[in-house]
């Protein structure tokens, strides 16, 4: 049996692709709903309830074999430990950021992450950057130097969201099992610790699962599908997509984000922002440009 991947995009692909985003580009609106919550007992809750889940789906695909391999292999562990502590460290600046009303800062982030994947290429992989690719880091880091003048301070939420996605995707790359296996692995990892933290909510007192109201008991159960869904219908997309076709459709979630902080969160767009985000959407542009030369030219 041919169990070549061919480099093609196909319709179930961008099906699965663009569901995944718009579901991502929604999350803020879930996540301002849970801002009265900490951020620990939701990660704590993103963690319990995404394991069934993952659990579910590697044994409907037949795929837990991998997993038990990955489980007796020491260098596989540690790497899938350190792929879960950033996957949490994304996760706890990104749900306090929604919640502390930052969520622009948010979606700058995720704006200047595949810009900042470039970089990380060239710097730890010895990738060429083309003069377009360079034009478009350079902008991206002007419009971080104009944020940083206005504000006094570094965008620490935006650049925070940057370096910890861009580390979990590149050390992610080096993960020898499939993108479901290897979230599973990772959940599979935290849950300890999200239990040792839920229980330790519920003996301080603290907890909002149960002893609160429904609502949030609710909120905090659907915690697992927002956050395991999205995930692993992305993972089955990319499988049946170009990368440059990703790479544009990867805007789509970031652009929802902004649009929800402005329009629905009415967060404050000012100068500065006028001016730094015109700049980071003019290096996205220059980005793809130069992508799809080149996967032209492949």
């Amino acid at each position: 049996m041919n169990t070549t991947v061919k480099n093609e995009d196909s319709l179930l692909g961008l099906g699965f692709a663009l569901t995944a985003y718009v579901l991502w580009g929604f999350l803020p609106i879930f996540m301002k709903a849970l801002a009265h919550i900490s951020p620990a007992e939701v990660i704590a809750h993103r963690v319990i309830w995404s394991l069934p889940i993952a659990g579910v789906v590697l044994w409907a695909t037949g795929r837990t074999g991998d997993l038990m391999v990955a489980l007796r292999t020491p260098k596989m562990l540690l790497m899938g430990a350190a792929t879960a502590a950033l996957i949490t460290v994304n996760w706890g600046i990104y749900v306090w950021a929604i919640g502390a009303g930052h969520a622009l800062d948010a979606a700058l982030g995720y704006y200047i992450n595949p810009l900042f994947s470039v970089f990380l290429g060239a710097i730890l992989l010895g990738e060429k950057l083309s003069l377009s690719q360079k034009w478009a880091i350079a902008l991206a880091a002007l419009a971080v130097i104009v944020l940083t003048i206005e504000a006094g301070k570094l965008p620490l939420v935006a650049l925070g969201l940057t370096i910890s996605w861009g580390a979990y995707a590149y050390l992610k790359k080096s993960l020898p099992i499939g993108p479901n296996q290897g979230f599973f692995l990772e959940i599979l990892i935290l849950t300890p610790f999200a239990l040792g933290y839920i229980l330790w909510a519920e003996v301080a007192g603290t907890s909002h699962f149960i002893a609160g109201s429904t609502f949030d008991t609710v909120l905090l159960l659907c915690c697992g599908l927002v956050t395991a869904v999205p995930l692993m219908i992305y993972a089955n997309g990319a499988k049946l997509l170009r990368l440059s076709t990703i790479g544009i459709l990867q805007y789509i979630a970031p652009t929802m984000i902004f649009l929800t902080a402005v329009f629905v969160f009415g967060e404050p767009f000012g100068t500065a922002r006028m001016i730094a985000f015109p700049m980071i959407w003019a290096a996205l542009v220059i980005y793809t440009a130069s992508m799809l030369r080149q996967a032209r030219g492949r």
